[in-house]
């Protein structure tokens, strides 16, 4: 006996009838075939003779690069229409910092000279800490040989849709700042989480894929590849060193991302930012042992709750924004900002701080394009869709990780039970909070990389939620990856990643029925597993598992869009290369391959893949 799954419509218990996750309901025989209902096989076959000659078994196909640009899209003024929106912001140059350096800066008197600039990095008491890598100025690129572009052969079994993707779809690759810029102490770029967060032996963000020189070879090889959006994030650090609002501006910094944004335009292609991406600047660490705490909510402390964070993040975006925002065509505030929040006033630092910005980018700046905030969350579906326990328990899990951020922002209603009853210290949300909170996000962005099978634990979610201590808080609901039926929610990755397509379709129709905002998958990809111990680089090149992740995704993608009627704006898949994973180099989601000693990158076959199956899919193969 087989069994097939069933899309069952159920009320979700917040605000909405969408279609629940699957249900599996006891069938007889084997699978069904209905792509093969028109055509019938005949009832006999028939045998013969022929001569026998090899033939060509590949088809040489190669990479079509992006068509150099026709027309100029603004979004806003340039900055000198816009500068009077950031009164008396100052900006000066700092250089390099080296703790082997035998000269001292003399300027002491400056409060944000060399010497202070410098007695930032040297209170962040860095350990192993590697100044430079090959590279100290920016590199000019070099076209792509047509040897590498050149499609590697096909997976035997492909998708079998007929959707194209709509005329406005976006498509693209992402990446941030400090897993793939490194030079983190040159150029007048401030320390940051992310240099003290890692410690023993793990790998440090120091150089990374040194994409602060490097960018526009990258640029070069994503547009050689036929990559139309090209997603990434801006430190903070390396605009504003010391972080505070009246503090100055680094003109390197203003330069270096003036210049990456110019050349991805000049290639055909274009940007999307991200203002902060995990990288908060250590002042907002009076202790530096504090960044070591945990965190009640996410998984670190990432200082959201410092007083002095919000208007000091405002101020950061207000920079960017009028200094960029003429070229952007989409912005994100936060990435996955429950990840890195301390508390309650964590969480109401993100909502108000990012509703700021989307008044000051649309009433202010009157920027004219998107203006969204992404959020994490491995979409919870219960370990057995017909007990009531776990769907209860799934939907908390979701709303928590969601509802907390997309119930203000989106819908101006207040924060979800889910969160209130769990966080002590939460902070209330007034009518007039609410009212200037809602409909200030244009896109609800989501990295949606896998799935989570969800039950409730024995005693109850609501003991969990009353105590602080219980291995299950914050979010009081046992996560798994095995189904009812014992088999693994999908095919495994190297990490927490399994390849859940369905799921995501699932995911998709969820949260645009529930928070009633156009949907962005701003990050998903696949680490393969064990991919970093093949001895060859042509068995790394070759990522099989990767291209079934991706196709199956954006085949899913697509029947959301044409057969639930969600409004998907686009997917970005992370990420372009393999890049810094938090203290590990090991975990490699790229679609290309970085050799740590030369920095070379090396297509892999899903990039191929990917790239060619939204070609064939977008309206005149654009």
């Amino acid at each position: 006996m087989f069994t097939t799954a069933l899309r069952l419509c159920v009320v979700f218990w917040t605000l909405n009838s969408v279609c629940s996750q699957q249900i599996y309901i006891p069938v007889q025989g084997p699978a069904a075939r209905p792509f093969c209902s028109s055509k019938p096989a005949p009832s006999e076959p028939t045998y013969r003779f022929s001569a026998f000659s090899f033939t060509l078994n590949e088809t040489l196909r190669t990479a079509t690069s992006v068509a150099n640009p026709t027309t100029t899209f603004t979004y806003a003024q340039p900055y000198e229409s816009l500068s009077h929106l950031v009164p008396n912001v100052s900006t000066t140059t700092w250089g390099s910092w080296n703790p082997n350096d035998t000269a001292t800066a003399t300027d002491t008197a400056d409060a944000y000279g060399t010497a202070a600039w410098s007695a930032l990095w040297n209170g962040a008491n860095l350990t192993n800490f590697t100044a430079t890598g090959i590279y100290t100025t920016t590199v000019s690129p070099t076209p792509v040989a047509s040897s590498e572009l050149v499609l590697p052969p096909p997976e035997y079994f492909g998708p079998t849709d007929c959707y194209s993707f709509p005329e406005e779809f976006v498509f693209g690759v992402a990446g941030s700042a400090s897993q793939i810029e490194g030079a983190v102490a040159q150029e007048g770029r401030g320390p940051t989480l992310m240099e003290v967060l890692e410690t023993g032996d793990k790998a440090r963000d120091y150089i990374t894929n040194e994409n602060y020189y490097l960018y526009k070879q990258d640029i070069e090889r994503l547009a050689s590849m036929g990559v139309k959006y090209y997603s990434f994030s801006v430190a903070w650090t390396r605009i504003l060193p010391f972080a505070l609002p009246g503090t100055p501006v680094n003109q390197e910094g203003i330069q270096h991302y003036n210049d990456l944004i110019d050349f991805i335009l000049e290639k055909g292609m274009i940007p999307i930012v991200t203002l902060f991406h995990f990288d908060t600047p250590l002042q907002f660490f009076g202790n530096l042992t504090t960044v070591y705490d945990d965190a009640l909510i996410g998984y670190v402390n990432g200082g959201y709750q410092n007083e002095t964070f919000q208007d000091a993040f405002v101020n950061y975006g207000k920079i960017v924004l009028t200094h960029y925002a003429d070229r952007i065509p989409f912005w994100m505030s936060f990435n996955e900002p429950l990840l890195y929040s301390d508390n309650g006033k964590s969480i109401d630092s993100v909502v108000k701080a990012h509703a700021r910005l989307w008044h000051f980018y649309h009433e202010d700046l009157q920027g004219t394009g998107k203006f969204g905030i992404k959020f994490n969350d491995n979409f919870g579906v219960p370990r057995d869709p017909k007990n009531e326990s776990d769907v209860y328990a799934t939907n908390w899990f979701n709303e928590f990780q969601l509802g907390t951020f997309c119930n203000p922002l989106m819908l101006g209603i207040d924060y979800p039970e889910s969160y209130k009853t769990t966080i002590p210290d939460y902070v209330p949300l007034s009518t007039e909070d609410l009212a200037y909170l809602n409909g200030t996000a244009d896109f609800l962005g989501i990295d949606p990389y896998t799935a989570t099978v969800v039950s409730a634990p024995s005693y109850g979610i609501q003991a969990c939620a009353a105590n602080t201590s219980d291995p299950f808080f914050p979010y009081c609901v046992n996560q798994s990856t095995i189904t009812t039926n014992g088999w693994n929610i999908g095919y495994r990755s190297y990490s927490y990643v399994y390849i859940t397509p369905t799921y995501l379709r699932e995911y998709l129709s969820y949260l645009y029925n529930t928070w009633h905002t156009p949907v962005f998958v701003t990050e998903f990809g696949f680490p393969v597993f064990a991919e970093a111990e093949k001895a060859v680089l042509e068995d790394m090149l070759f990522d099989s598992p990767r291209s079934v992740y991706y196709q199956s995704f954006m085949s899913e993608i697509l029947k959301s869009i044409w057969e639930d009627g969600v409004h998907v704006v686009g997917a970005l898949a992370w990420s372009f290369a393999d890049n810094w994973e938090f203290g590990d180099y090991d975990a490699r989601f790229g679609l290309q391959t970085v050799n740590r000693t030369t920095q070379e990158r090396r297509y892999k076959k899903s990039f191929f893949d990917l790239v060619d199956f939204v070609k064939a899919r977008t309206p005149d193969g654009e």
